[in-house]
């Protein structure tokens, strides 16, 4: 998992124009596709890799990606004090944790979650996002945006309902992961305009980087176990492949960043969902577990209430 959709935009579209809004809808799709393949991908290692290992391979590629472009400019230890005194530093923080708690429960969920089903409770996060803006936004939900959420959560019941042979402890874990990345959204959007696309894209690698890296590091020493029966060390064809999966992870989210400056999000939202429809090709033709029927019917409902919501009008402050 990942810094993925249903993402947040963090910059507004610099224009208008009809093939600045088809390129931009291009990348998203591309970035889709990319953060699509990465899921997968990491379901694949998890059978050979701990959680731990995942997140910090992956985090230290994004992590390289976001320095980079920090220095495009030159560095200077003035420079390099700015970066440490951002404005807004608490919400910077607290946005970057919460979504190392997001990457260490999708991550540990995957390894006994189905890649489609947790796929949809992770696209909860939009529904969750709604039901908690009126009291940690001030913004004003009206019916139908309720309905949305309500028929969201119905679907998600469907997906674990009782007889769905789903892990508790997975769907907990998504669970949670879709609870905190609808706060990270939340701060997204108090960062919005405030501080530099850039800087939050370096501020989340580097903390996730850091987060992560406390149970790879045990993991590494012996002193913990992640997975049942333990593991060998990667070796270095494999750690080189499971850091150019953290690259087509970050290359995914340098891709959002590009298409929200071309593209409103407006448009850009509703098209989310097509990864959901990629997580239910690849958990059935890569790992041959499809869903079953009551489990599409309410990946289905959650679809539609997000497609919904995107759709909808810009929310009002309450008075």
């Amino acid at each position: 998992m990942t810094t993925r959709p249903p993402p947040s935009p963090l910059a507004s579209p610099t224009a208008d124009s009809g093939p600045a809004q088809r390129r931009g809808v291009l990348l998203f799709l591309c970035a889709l596709v990319a953060f699509a393949c990465y899921d997968a991908f990491a379901k694949q290692m998890l059978e050979r890799h701990s959680p731990a290992v995942m997140n910090l391979t992956r985090y230290a590629a994004i992590s390289c990606m976001a320095l980079a472009l920090l220095v495009q400019q030159p560095v200077s230890w003035r420079s390099l004090w700015r970066f440490w005194r951002q404005p807004h530093l608490a919400l910077l923080m607290a946005r970057s944790l919460t979504l190392a708690i997001v990457a260490t429960c999708f991550m540990t969920a995957l390894v006994t979650m189905p890649l489609a089903e947790a796929t949809a409770i992770y696209f909860t996060a939009p529904l969750i996002m709604v039901a908690m803006s009126p009291w940690l936004l001030g913004e004003r939900v009206g019916r139908p945006q309720w309905l949305a959420v309500c028929a969201g959560f119905v679907g998600m019941l469907l997906i674990v309902r009782p007889g769905a042979s789903l892990p508790l402890a997975g769907t907990l874990l998504m669970a949670v992961a879709a609870v905190c990345y609808a706060l990270f959204q939340m701060l997204t959007r108090k960062l919005s305009g405030k501080v530099a696309p850039q800087i939050q894209y370096a501020y989340m690698a580097l903390t996730c980087l850091v987060v992560t890296s406390v149970p790879g590091l045990l993991w590494a020493s012996g002193t913990s176990d992640p997975m049942p029966g333990g593991e060998a060390l990667p070796d270095a064809m494999e750690w080189a492949v499971l850091l150019a999966g953290g690259v087509c992870s970050g290359i995914a989210q340098l891709l959002l960043l590009a298409a929200f400056r071309r593209a409103p999000a407006s448009t850009l939202g509703p098209l989310n969902y097509i990864q959901l429809i990629l997580a239910v090709l690849l958990s059935t033709f890569w790992f041959g577990r499809p869903p079953d029927v009551p489990a599409l019917c309410g990946m289905a409902c959650i679809a539609a209430a997000g497609v919904s919501l995107a759709w909808r009008r810009p929310p009002r402050r309450m008075a």
